[in-house]
């Protein structure tokens, strides 16, 4: 009979990684012995970002929300020890940045990932997933791209999240045009540097991309087309970075859905279609000089909407419109970078029902309104299925906080372990075992994250 472990856990990057060590560091391992654990990882030697790790880019983020601080400060994991570790610290605490450069965090995630090569099959992409029974109990048996069958009384899914790539260019297949994700690797796999690329989005990615193909290629064209009047400061007010406390993941989840609405509205510049003002400024001050000296080459054209695109062994046609007056203008690159975001959880247009990898749950899954339930600690409601939960791409039930970050990532990951250990525990000991989530409410009416009363119109 083939092995079951006690939890399976799909994919290996960050999420995964931090449960790893919350299971490795949890005392109900000494108290009842430690859990079975098993990660699947698509990639043969994953790192973090890799299409995105461009000369001077840093990561926007507190390093010390890291793996394993907010949850565990004496933790070997933590960021300050890969430091100590690795002999750079003091380096580092001298550097004038305010946040740590993104190839640094990358190694980071690396060299704490190896700590548990162990536990992890690489080159294993799921392919399926289906409910089975093994020694009378129900199990989830994944199949991998290499045929492989593993078993699981409990599975962790962090698959990270779907890029999303809008009309028209979802019905295109060019190498050419791409997600901002694989940035790096696909410049890399062009035959000839580009004379003309065009930058889809205001993200934060867009912007870093535009000007690293400034640096990159001096002698190309580079637009950058935004649906917006323009590329906007991202909101940083420390009032607003609020929505990253565990106290608002906690007042989000309790709200109606129409709330959740306002409430997005509101969070959505901290972390969206939005830049620093650091990048905003250096791409002003390039295209400033570049106008200066009668050589322009990097646009930022704003109120400006795709309508169609064709594709030639010359190139990638597109037709462009301006949003309000409707003027028509077509352009011709030889790159198209889409940095569009990604998609989340939900019934809507740009959403997704459930991550793709749950495909073959489908029918198992609980659905309110269109959204995925979840409980707050993570637990995917299910009809007759094994404990199943989400680590990760949460945001349309746990809010911002649950964005592709790092900011509340080793909180999640501790109440991940926790339910974990109750479930195994009881299982363990012949006591009841909690299979299904429950979408557990607070009372939304009654006080805000900071125990005032809410106030009526957040946004």
């Amino acid at each position: 009979m083939a092995h079951c472990h006690d939890v399976l856990g799909i994919g290996f990057g960050p999420a995964n990684i931090a449960l790893a060590i919350a299971l490795e560091e949890s005392r109900q391992q000494e108290e009842s012995g430690p859990l079975d654990v098993h990660f699947l990882e698509g990639q043969q030697d994953p790192l973090w970002q890799g299409g995105m790790l461009l000369e001077g880019s840093d990561i926007q983020n507190n390093p010390n929300r890291d793996l394993v601080t907010l949850r565990n400060p004496r933790s070997r994991y933590t960021f300050l020890n890969y430091l100590f570790e690795a002999g750079r610290i003091i380096e580092h605490l001298n550097l004038p940045g305010r946040f740590p450069l993104r190839a640094e965090y990358a190694d980071y995630i690396k060299w704490a990932r190896r700590h548990f090569d162990h536990q992890v099959d690489y080159g294993q992409r799921a392919e399926s997933i289906e409910v089975t029974t093994y020694a009378g109990s129900p199990a989830y048996a994944v199949t991998t791209s290499t045929g492989a069958v593993h078993l699981g009384r409990c599975l962790v899914v962090a698959p990270g999240r779907t890029p999303y790539v809008p009309p028209p260019f979802d019905r295109v297949d060019d190498k050419r045009v791409f997600h901002f994700t694989e940035y790096l690797y696909r410049l890399d796999a062009l035959p000839e540097p580009p004379a003309s690329v065009v930058v889809i989005g205001g993200s934060q990615s867009a912007v870093e991309i535009t000007l690293d193909l400034a640096r990159r290629y001096p002698n190309a064209q580079v637009r950058n087309y935004v649906r917006a009047f323009g590329l906007r400061l991202k909101d940083t007010s420390p009032f607003s970075e609020e929505g990253f406390f565990p106290d608002f993941t906690k007042y989000y989840f309790g709200a109606p859905r129409e709330s959740k609405r306002i409430l997005d509205a509101f969070m959505r510049p901290t972390n969206y279609s939005s830049a620093d003002e650091d990048v905003l400024h250096e791409l002003y001050q390039v295209i400033y000089e570049q106008r200066l000296a009668d050589r322009q080459r990097v646009w930022v054209n704003g109120n400006r909407l795709v309508k169609a695109v064709d594709q030639s062994d010359g190139g990638i046609h597109l037709t462009v419109a301006e949003v309000h007056t409707g003027a028509v203008e077509h352009v011709d690159a030889d790159v198209v970078v889409l940095a569009t975001g990604f998609r989340d959880l939900g019934p809507a247009l740009n959403q997704e029902p459930y991550p793709g990898v749950l495909s073959g749950l489908a029918d198992r899954l609980v659905f309110d309104d269109g959204y995925l339930r979840v409980s707050h600690d993570y637990l995917v409601e299910t009809r007759d299925a094994p404990p199943l939960f989400l680590n990760g791409v949460c945001e349309t039930s746990h809010g911002i906080g649950d964005a592709g970050s790092f900011s509340l990532l080793s909180l999640r990951t501790a109440a991940i372990q926790r339910r974990l250990a109750d479930i195994i525990g009881g299982a363990r000991g012949g006591g009841p075992v909690t299979i299904n989530a429950t979408t557990e409410r607070h009372d939304f009416a009654s006080t805000a994250p900071d125990g005032r009363p809410p106030v009526a119109d957040v946004a």
